[in-house]
């Protein structure tokens, strides 16, 4: 009985053993099992935790090149702001320049038609300075005309009164004739009452005839000679009154004229005045119409130089806009590529804890 209980405990040893050898083999092919997991999961750790460094070093490579270009883009955004400051200035200034070139080409034709008007006002006056001194020319030749004329009339008046005179001597002469005749017949006559002669009275006769017909004749040419003084001194009154009413006429032309002429000159001399004026307010104005032009060239100069300043500060903003952009462009893919590396990081953290957790989970 023993032997049997013996046998059959031995028997449920046997299997006991088996059934612990068999666990034992389980166990130990588990273990190599797990153990191989562990290197497997562990491998599988180190190469997730490489790929977490790797991803960590990307992503902070990303940041710091994010970083980098988000400053870029600020300087750049800054860079452009100034140009367009100073391009809006620029554009300020050529706006006064154009303003300023334009009030400069108004002022400009201004004087050239106030030029032109001076040149057609000088034109004028010279032209009536030629005019007042050919009346002046024409004044003098008619004043010297009157000067001969009067000193003809003068010399007519002259001959005339000397030709009265010649008249009025032969009248005297005349005069001194009959009275010579005269005292000769009263002394005849005186004669006579006297007692002379027979001779003497005969003689007496023929001197009283002779005395008769010379009487009859010298009072004939008496007669004669007064109505020719008589005419003669009307003629010699009325020419001399017609001689002198002419010279007093041309007296009072020639004052006329002399009182024109001087006139004349006082105007050419006006003229002359006003014909300098003229030139020097020409020449002024052509001085200032020089300055002018100089100045709008001057200006016509900046003015071109600021349009392309102007243009050059547009395309260097347009360059830097599309720079920006593109800066603007890449850290928005920085960006993303931040966030995709962050997440790829925090995926493989949390692979790196589950495979902790099941490590530690297939270890118990």
């Amino acid at each position: 009985l023993k032997s049997a209980e013996s046998e059959k405990e031995m028997a449920n040893m046997k299997e006991e053993f088996e059934k612990t050898k068999e666990e034992l083999a389980k166990s130990e092919a588990k273990r190599k099992e797990l153990e191989e997991k562990m290197v497997a999961l562990m491998q599988e750790k180190n190469d997730l935790q490489l790929q977490v460094q790797a991803e960590a070093d990307s992503l902070a490579d990303a940041e710091e090149r994010c970083d980098q270009l988000i400053k870029t883009k600020i300087q750049l955004e800054a860079k452009v702001k100034e140009v367009t400051e100073r391009a809006e200035d620029e554009e300020e200034i050529n706006a006064e320049l154009t303003a300023k070139k334009r009030k400069l080409e108004d002022e400009c034709s201004e004087l050239k038609k106030d030029i032109d008007d001076l040149e057609l006002t000088l034109a004028k006056v010279e032209k009536e300075k030629h005019a007042t001194e050919n009346k002046v020319k024409n004044l003098t030749e008619e004043m010297a005309a009157l000067d001969e004329t009067i000193v003809k009339l003068t010399k007519e008046k002259k001959a005339l009164q000397e030709a009265h005179q010649q008249t009025l001597d032969d009248l005297q002469a005349e005069e001194d004739k009959v009275n010579t005749l005269t005292k000769a017949k009263t002394k005849l006559e005186q004669q006579e009452a006297g007692g002379a002669t027979a001779a003497q009275i005969d003689m007496n006769k023929k001197r009283e005839a002779e005395f008769q017909k010379m009487r009859r004749d010298l009072e004939e040419a008496t007669l004669q000679h007064e109505a020719t003084a008589a005419a003669l001194r009307k003629k010699h009154a009325d020419s001399t009154a017609e001689l002198g009413e002419q010279i007093d006429n041309l007296q009072r032309v020639k004052q006329k004229l002399e009182k024109e002429k001087s006139e004349l000159r006082m105007e050419i001399d006006d003229l002359a005045s006003n014909m300098e004026s003229v030139s020097k307010a020409k020449a002024n104005l052509e001085k200032m119409c020089r300055t002018l032009e100089d100045q709008l060239s001057e200006i016509k100069t900046k003015e071109e130089e600021h349009l392309r300043m102007i243009n050059d500060l547009n395309a260097q903003r347009a360059r830097l806009q599309t720079e920006a952009g593109e800066y603007s462009r890449q850290v928005e893919e920085k960006d993303a590529l931040i966030s995709q590396l962050s997440r790829g990081k925090q995926a493989f953290t949390q692979q790196i804890e589950e495979l902790k957790r099941h490590l530690e989970e297939e270890i118990k």
